[in-house]
Order: structure tokens, then C-alpha cells, then sequence
């Protein structure tokens, strides 16, 4: 079975413990207009590699793995590769490599990944329904099925929320997510991160020809984003940043 792969690379903690290599996949479902890589969006595109062929390079890459480091995927959307993430992630646990997924939450068949990966980082963009599908065409039900399933299964995922000003952060936006967490008991079962906005793909766009709609105002001042990790912890909440 082969993967679509547009970008890989090591990073260092902030796609899970560690130090990773980390692995784009092709292809998303939503269209965040902050989207970092949009030339992971289309269904088409990247490299195609056979899944042994990147567990081969895992295992040639396994020395580089230290404090506690390992294997993530990422995207795009790793889960609509989901049948060839499950043979490459069963041929990663049998080697003993720790394993990361970081997701936007959407697939049915998460919790077909649950005895794979290790480390769980699952997006959550809006605490109100109306709001997700309107800016992001997607219901965030799933997603917030999934923070469940996974919470559950005892996965501890982080829960990542991306601070875009004007959609999403602030005191109030902050109380809609952790009362909502709050409201699904996920307390001491999962993590906050929030991600301030940065245009850091915007010449990407450029290069694609694709419009950028983002703005200046879209960025979060560091003290928008520390007020609202106070009301995360005034809600019982554990708060991180990678």
C-alpha cells in the first residue's frame, strides 16, 4: 500500500515529545483559510511512497529519536489515508517506535487508531456548531465525538484550538470551549493547547496562486491568549504549549 506524503521532516516537541519526524500527508477535508499548507489541501498531489519503504526510513532514522521521540502524522488530513496509516502505524508499534497523530478529528474511524498511537493531538475550531460549519463547511459534532472516544480509551489527547481573532478567541469564545469540555467531562481526561494565529503559509499561497483571505487582525495578542488560558484553569483544565 503506498501513502501520499508532501512534506516530511524532524521537528522538535511540537508534533508530540521529543525529538520526530514527522510526515505531511495529502489531502484535507476542510478549508481553514489560516491553513499553514495549502499545498496539502488537494486530494492530489505529494509523493507517492510504499508504506515499507517509509517504515524503512523510520528504523534507518530510530537513533534520531531522542527524549522520548518517534513518529508523527500530520497533514493534510493523515486520516484519509486511513488504510495505509494503519499498516504503517501496526509495522511502526511492532518495532516499538512511539507514534503521534495530529488530526482535525472527522473520521468515523478514529478509534480504529486508538491501539496504534501513542501521542493524540485532535483540532477543535469553534465550541458552537453554527459557527464550525459555517466558517469550515464541517459540523464539529465529530470532532468533539472523537475528543470523546479518545478521552475515553484513556489516549489523554491534547485538544488543539487555533486562535483566530475575530472567530474564535477571547474571554467569552474561551468560557464557550471549556464549559463545553467541561459539559462532556473531559476535565482530567484531555489537554488545551491554544495556537495564536501566523501567516507563516502565506507566501506559499503567493506561489499557488491561491488567494490569502487572512488579515492583520486575525493575529491574538499574547495577553488575549494568556486571559483565556486563565478561564481554561478556573475551569479545571490543564493548559500546555509545544
Amino acid at each position: 500500500m503506498d501513502l501520499l506524503i508532501f512534506q516530511k521532516g524532524f521537528n522538535f516537541s511540537q508534533d508530540g515529545p521529543g525529538n520526530r519526524l514527522v510526515y505531511h500527508l495529502q489531502g484535507c477535508q476542510m478549508r481553514c483559510p489560516w491553513c499553514a499548507n495549502p499545498e496539502g489541501i488537494a486530494a492530489a498531489g505529494g509523493v507517492k511512497v510504499a508504506v515499507s519503504q517509509v517504515v524503512d526510513e523510520v528504523l534507518r532514522s530510530r537513533a534520531l529519536f531522542f527524549d522520548g521521540g518517534g513518529v508523527t502524522l500530520t497533514g493534510g488530513e493523515a486520516t484519509l489515508q486511513m488504510d495505509a496509516i494503519l499498516e504503517l502505524l501496526a509495522g511502526l508499534k511492532e518495532q516499538n517506535i512511539h507514534t503521534a497523530l495530529e488530526t482535525n478529528g472527522l473520521s468515523a474511524r478514529i478509534p480504529e487508531l486508538f491501539p496504534l498511537v501513542d501521542c493524540w493531538m485532535i483540532d477543535c475550531k469553534h465550541y458552537d456548531d453554527d459557527a464550525h460549519r459555517a466558517m469550515l463547511g464541517h459540523s464539529n459534532k465529530a470532532v468533539l465525538q472523537n475528543i470523546c472516544r479518545a478521552a475515553q480509551a484513556g489516549k489523554r489527547p491534547t485538544v488543539r484550538i487555533p486562535l483566530i481573532n475575530g472567530f474564535n478567541a477571547g474571554k467569552r469564545e474561551a468560557a464557550g470551549f471549556a464549559g463545553l469540555f467541561a459539559s462532556l467531562n473531559l476535565r482530567d481526561s484531555i489537554a488545551v493547547e491554544l495556537l495564536p494565529y501566523h501567516d507563516y503559509g502565506k507566501a506559499k499561497y503567493d506561489k499557488l496562486g491561491i488567494p490569502y483571505t487572512m488579515t492583520g487582525k486575525a493575529f491574538v495578542p499574547v495577553e488575549i491568549r494568556e486571559k483565556m488560558e486563565d478561564v481554561f484553569r478556573g475551569y479545571g483544565f490543564s493548559c500546555i504549549h509545544t
